[in-house]
Order: structure tokens, then C-alpha cells, then sequence
């Protein structure tokens, strides 16, 4: 391999990305860590640059290209082919080959020693190297451990498929244990959906753990139809129905504890897309302190939700947590006193003091339909799931105008454009405006491991975004990454949230039929509204979360 005297710090101060004065402080640091951290990644941490900012560079510095390595068609022969500790010790994946040579994608291709002991292996052939991005490198090794974590019991499942057949009714099936094991541990990595997913050469299998998706298993694709078949089974679906989506539920006891599953399947160009929601009953019995409201932003809702009738929406995009702040809502005023009905489709959660209906469109039983039936029930409080049409928002306007307290959820990206969807819908303004006592916007966002917790400075556009709201001694945290968090710097998640409260002056401007750009100024001369970037950088200067999480779910 030929070597080349490269001095990133000098092309990147050429290339204008870097001062003098940054690369010597980096270089300070540098010392003061015993020279075992490269320069490249003391300049990522210290917000100087980013990781593409410095492939790029080196990219066109060394004559190499840089290839997307979710771009192209990995090679599992060929990386099988390969000890995984070699790989890892050259931050290399060797990615394709032809008659003349290996391609080599790294994201260190100065790291001359570690590159010549893989070339070494590989005694067929020269390798031909590209650069590509370290987090996607990583992500690749992560997929090489679950292959091999996973291989002795698929192999267990195709001899039970060659054998004998796959057997519904086989309680003991070594397909049974291959889904209590991937269902185990989605559970232990607290997951909230598992998605099941074939391509053209095998199935993939993705967590979602605190709203982002990680891969966690791989399949051929003939374990496959055996795995969708036994879950549908217990989803009590059609298995022989592959061309139209099914919705299903079912209970399982791991570890001595009983999870319910909300199933849900759809037909696409491979195979059915399976989607499992775990539904863990202990979680929903939260309290509101426990969501992750901010004091004031809490003492707000706890105001709002007290009223004696109007209408509480809550807004956010699915998985928003909405369903969740309701239930923590409806248990913190529910009693004996009050009479609370739910409308929900579908009832997720079972909740004590409450009686909650579930949306049969079948038969027509609508949410709109249920909301008519309700009022004559006598109840104080009625939560709706969602609305959707106009049907449901009139008999939920109406509801709240007779005395009641209304909770519901609609998809808007914030509070005020609430206002505007209600009047789009049909709503006239004025019944809006007499309707309505508060708005809730919420995000999920992600919260920093506390084990690998460490001071970091952002990238310079981030804090441009966002330095109107930032004091000049701010400090910033992340997480490095450890074997708490699986390496991803994250652990748990909280709520950000705004929230405008409906006063007269406010209600007047929406019986005007202001846009919502007017109401959101008029809420915030009056204190009734601050926007959800406000709440997220407390939470980043209080070290609860990271810039580039709140910039992920709000906008600047």
C-alpha cells in the first residue's frame, strides 16, 4: 500500500473549515489526551467540523471516491470471509469484488498499519479503497454480530421446516422460540413496535427504542413465511390471506410477566411487512410529573385539565406520545365523582375508573356516532381518540359547549395550526373560539445516557441556529456511547411541549378568523404561548438532552 504524509489539520484550515486557532487548540487537546485520540475526532467533538466534512476532504486529498454504503449491494460471502476483529481494527468493509480486485469501503484510510494487515489477508487480490462514514461502518459490524448471534437457532428452525413442516399447533417449535426471542429482546432493549420486514435476499428485523428504529435480527427468507405465518396465528389472522392488510392482538408471558401486542400486517412487493406494538400495562399508569413537562409548562396543563368544560387537544405526528399524556391526563382527575367515557380506536390500555369504547366502523360505530350516544350517558368528561372529520369535531364542539370537558388529539406540526385545521375541516370560527380552553404540542425526544454523559461543543451551524435563545456560558452534553446505551449515547426519552391557552383576546382573533401566525404573536404578547424550541433548548442547557435532538423534531 502505497502511504502518503497527510496533515489533516492543514487541509482542513486550506480548505477554509477550520481556523489556525482551532487547530491548535484541537492539538492542544490532543496532548493533554496522550495523543491516543486522532485529531479528526477531538475536531467532531469539539463542533469544528463534521465526519462528512472530513471523508470529503480526504476524498479529494488522497484520490479516493467516497461511495454511500447504503447506496450499494454489500456482499455477505465476501464479508464472511473476513475476521470480524480485522475488519474492526481498519474501520474497513470490504463491499464487492470483481476479476481485478476487492473494494474496500474505510472511514480511516490514514490508519496505514491496520489497512496492510487486512490487505494481507487477502491474498487473491489487490484491494481498491474508497472512503465512507464511520456511523455507517458501525452499523455494518452491528449486522455482522447479529448474524452471528442469530445463526444457531435459524439453523434450528430450517431443519424443523425440512423435517417435518411448519406445525401451528407445536407449542415447542423452534420457530415459537425464535419469535419469544426476538420478541425478548425487543422487551430488554425497551422497545415500543418490532417491525418484521423481507427484501428480495432476506428479513430484516428493527427495534424501535425511543422512537428510533435499529436493526436487531437478520433472516433467510425462508425462515421468513414460517416466522409471519406462527404470528399471525397468534394474532388470530388469516394465514392464507396475503394481499390485503390485517390487524390483530395477543398476549405472551416473558420472563414471568404478561405483555399484550397490538399486530398489524401489510402486503408489499416481498412479502407482508409485520408490525408489532408492545403494550406493557404498568407504563400507562404514569402521572403527569412523570412525563417530562417542564414546571411551568406542568403547572400550566394541571390548570388546563381542571376546567369545567371545554375543549384540551393535544397535538403531535404519530408516536408523539399523545395517547400516553391523555391516560397520565384522565388519571389525574378521574374519581368516584366524575363520570369519564373514552372513545378510542383501538383501546390500547385498560384503565381503572373509567369506561373506555372501542370504534367499530363495521357495524358504523363511529367516533362521531359514539360522541352522539355518550351525551346521554350523563358523563363529565369524554376523551376522544382522534378526529378526523368534520362529524367528530361538530359533536365534540357541541359536547364542550353543554357543560362537558372534551380531551382529543389531532396531527398538526404545533399549537396554533390547530386553530386553522379545526376551521378547514367546516368548524365555524366563532364555535372554535367558544370551544376551545388550551392547546398541547408534543415531541418525544431522546434523553442523554448518564453513563457516558460528557461536555461536547456542537457544530457551529447548529449554534447559529438557535444562539437567540442560548446565554454566552452555555454548556452542552452528549453521549459518547457505551454498553448501557448500546452505544448509541441516548437512553429513555422526555417530553417537550408548548402549550396556548384560549383567553377572551385570543378567542376574538379566531372568531376573526386569524391566521395563525396572528394568534401565535397575539398568545405570546399575552404569556399564553411559547413555541416548543424554547422548551427543548432548557432541557439541552439543563444537560437532559442534545442540540441536534431538539433541531431533529422542531424548527428553528
Amino acid at each position: 500500500m502505497i502511504r502518503q504524509t497527510v496533515r489533516l489539520g492543514d487541509l482542513l484550515v486550506e480548505k477554509g473549515l477550520i481556523t489556525e486557532t482551532q487547530l491548535e487548540h484541537a492539538l492542544e487537546v490532543q496532548k493533554t489526551h496522550n495523543f491516543t485520540k486522532r485529531l479528526g475526532e477531538i475536531l467532531i467533538d469539539e463542533g469544528f467540523v463534521t465526519e462528512r466534512e472530513i471523508a470529503e476532504t480526504l476524498s479529494r486529498q488522497l484520490n479516493l471516491e467516497f461511495v454511500d454504503l447504503y447506496g450499494v449491494e454489500l456482499d455477505m460471502k465476501l464479508l464472511a470471509k473476513f475476521p470480524l476483529q480485522v475488519l474492526k481494527n481498519a474501520w474497513a468493509i470490504p463491499f464487492s469484488e470483481d476479476e481485478e480486485y476487492i473494494y474496500v469501503a474505510t472511514s480511516d484510510p490514514l490508519n496505514y498499519d491496520a489497512l496492510e494487515v487486512l490487505e494481507r489477508a487477502i491474498v487473491s487480490k489487490p484491494i481498491k479503497l474508497y472512503i465512507a462514514l464511520k456511523e455507517d461502518i458501525i452499523h455494518i459490524f452491528q449486522r455482522l454480530e447479529i448474524l452471528h448471534r442469530t445463526k444457531e437457532i435459524v439453523e434450528e428452525v430450517k431443519r424443523e421446516i425440512s423435517q417435518q413442516g411448519f406445525k401451528s399447533e407445536n407449542e415447542e417449535s423452534a420457530v415459537l422460540k425464535l419469535i419469544r426471542l426476538v420478541i425478548k429482546d425487543a422487551i430488554l432493549r425497551n422497545a415500543s413496535d418490532l417491525h418484521i420486514e423481507p427484501d428480495a435476499h432476506e428479513t430484516s428485523v428493527r427495534a424501535r427504542v425511543d422512537g428510533v428504529l435499529h436493526e436487531t435480527f437478520l433472516f433467510d427468507l425462508e425462515v421468513y413465511t414460517a416466522l409471519a405465518s406462527r404470528i399471525k396465528i397468534l394474532g388470530n389472522l388469516d394465514i392464507s390471506e396475503r394481499r390485503k392488510s390485517q390487524d390483530g392482538r395477543f398476549m405472551m408471558v416473558i420472563d414471568g410477566k404478561e405483555y399484550d401486542f397490538r399486530l398489524s400486517t401489510t402486503p408489499t412487493l416481498h412479502g407482508e411487512s409485520i408490525v408489532m406494538r408492545i403494550l406493557d400495562q404498568q407504563k400507562v399508569l404514569m402521572k403527569l410529573s412523570e412525563l417530562g413537562f417542564e414546571e411551568e409548562n406542568l403547572k400550566t396543563f394541571q390548570d388546563v385539565i381542571h376546567q369545567p368544560y371545554g375543549i384540551v387537544l393535544l397535538t403531535g405526528p404519530t408516536g408523539s406520545g399523545k395517547t400516553t399524556t391523555l391516560y397520565a391526563a384522565l388519571n389525574e382527575i378521574k374519581s368516584i365523582e366524575n363520570k369519564v367515557l373514552t372513545i378510542e380506536d383501538p383501546v390500547e390500555y385498560q384503565l381503572p375508573l373509567i369506561q373506555q369504547v372501542q370504534v367499530n366502523e363495521k357495524i358504523g360505530y363511529t367516533f362521531a356516532e359514539a360522541l352522539r350516544s355518550f351525551l346521554r350517558q350523563d358523563p363529565d368528561i369524554i376523551m376522544v381518540g382522534e378526529i378526523r372529520d368534520f362529524e367528530t369535531l361538530n359533536a365534540a364542539s357541541q359536547a364542550s359547549l353543554t357543560g362537558h370537558l372534551v380531551f382529543s388529539t389531532l396531527h398538526t406540526n404545533d399549537a396554533p395550526s390547530a386553530v386553522s385545521r379545526m376551521a378547514q375541516m367546516g368548524l365555524e370560527p366563532y364555535l372554535i373560539a367558544d370551544a376551545l380552553i388550551a392547546i398541547v404540542a408534543q415531541r418525544l425526544v431522546r434523553k442523554i445516557c448518564p453513563y457516558c454523559k460528557t461536555p461536547v461543543t456542537p457544530h457551529r451551524e447548529l449554534l447559529e441556529k438557535v444562539k437567540r435563545w442560548l446565554p454566552e456560558d452555555a454548556v452542552f452534553y452528549r453521549g459518547k456511547g457505551c454498553p448501557q446505551c448500546d452505544m448509541t449515547g441516548y437512553m429513555g426519552r422526555t417530553l417537550i411541549t408548548e402549550i396556548l391557552r384560549i383567553d377572551d383576546v385570543v378567542a376574538q382573533k379566531i372568531s376573526e378568523g386569524a391566521t395563525k401566525l396572528e394568534i401565535a404573536r397575539v398568545a405570546q404578547e399575552r404569556g399564553l404561548y411559547r413555541p416548543m424550541i424554547e422548551d427543548g433548548i432548557r432541557k439541552v442547557l439543563a444537560g437532559v438532552t442534545t442540540l441536534e435532538e431538539i433541531l431533529r423534531v422542531t424548527r428553528s
